[in-house]
């Protein structure tokens, strides 16, 4: 499905499913060097189950055409943009990793437009060593190939994962290879590493939302490992948000390396 937003076309993976005004929407929204395709698994269920799915192209990205968001805050607004374009008066929002960030910030400004809120892979805040920020600008090849090592916690999936066999790390290598040829004039790497190391909104976002979150994270995650969560998890209790948290044994990538365990998490929760 395609959307004009913003004045700009974005593509809405919708699972195969017509979009029903009747029915309650998530909008799922992938991290750095990703596209739609990081929720293929969970978002075939979900739209097979009930729900509307919007598994967007950040603009600038792939299918989506527009500005690449250089900030956080810029792509926050692009969601409410998404909303009011499709017509949803609330949505559930998913995000991984930048994705996250993009999230959490978005249901801050959103407040009751936003009726679930899940953060995968989420830190705050989420600095980027100076590594892997040189990397990402002057040396993209080499950066991916650290990421892909960084955020793994297995070399092949189980069988669950796209079939037996599938080779997760490859693939997820070919991905960010082609998000990053799918926008010529800007680097989409060093762009979503630096949008996440400059956010600094994340206790006062936090503080702001209204709806029940889920934090959904990795036990062996480099990335983004549960503890760099802890400062979001401990402001969401102070201020007596309702929060769930799940860790699963697995790194950064919990939607492909865990599958079924990540789309469960994600059921249950959106069912309360």
């Amino acid at each position: 499905m395609e959307l004009t937003v913003q004045g700009a076309v974005t593509y809405c993976y919708t699972a195969g499913k017509a979009f029903d005004p009747a029915k309650p929407t998530v909008v799922m929204i992938h991290g750095v060097l990703n596209d739609h395709s990081a929720w293929i698994l969970q978002s075939r269920y979900l739209a097979n189950h009930g729900w509307n799915v919007l598994a967007i192209d950040l603009p600038g990205h792939c299918r989506s055409a527009g500005e690449p968001p250089k900030t956080v805050e810029q792509a926050a607004d692009f969601i409410a943009a998404l909303l009011n374009a499709a017509g949803v008066q609330q949505a559930a929002l998913v995000g991984h990793s930048w994705g996250s960030l993009i999230a959490l910030e978005a249901a801050a400004r959103l407040k009751q437009r936003v009726s679930h809120l899940v953060l995968i892979g989420t830190a705050y805040p989420m600095k980027v060593s100076p590594v892997l920020l040189e990397a990402s600008e002057r040396d993209p090849e080499r950066g991916i190939a650290m990421i892909n090592v960084f955020m793994r916690s297995t070399l092949a999936a189980p069988p669950s994962a796209l079939g037996p066999g599938t080779w997760v790390r490859g693939a997820n290598t070919a991905l960010n290879r082609r998000v990053l040829a799918s926008n010529s004039e800007v680097n989409l790497f060093h762009l979503g590493f630096q949008a996440c190391d400059q956010y600094a909104n994340g206790e006062q976002a936090i503080e702001a939302i209204t709806c029940p979150v889920l934090f959904l994270l990795g036990k062996v995650d480099l990335m983004t490992p549960p503890l760099a969560a802890q400062t979001l998890i401990e402001r969401a209790r102070r201020t007596g948000k309702s929060i769930s948290q799940v860790e699963l044994a697995v790194g950064h990538h919990q939607m492909l390396e865990t599958p079924d365990a990540t789309l469960f998490a994600l059921r249950d929760f959106l069912a309360g």
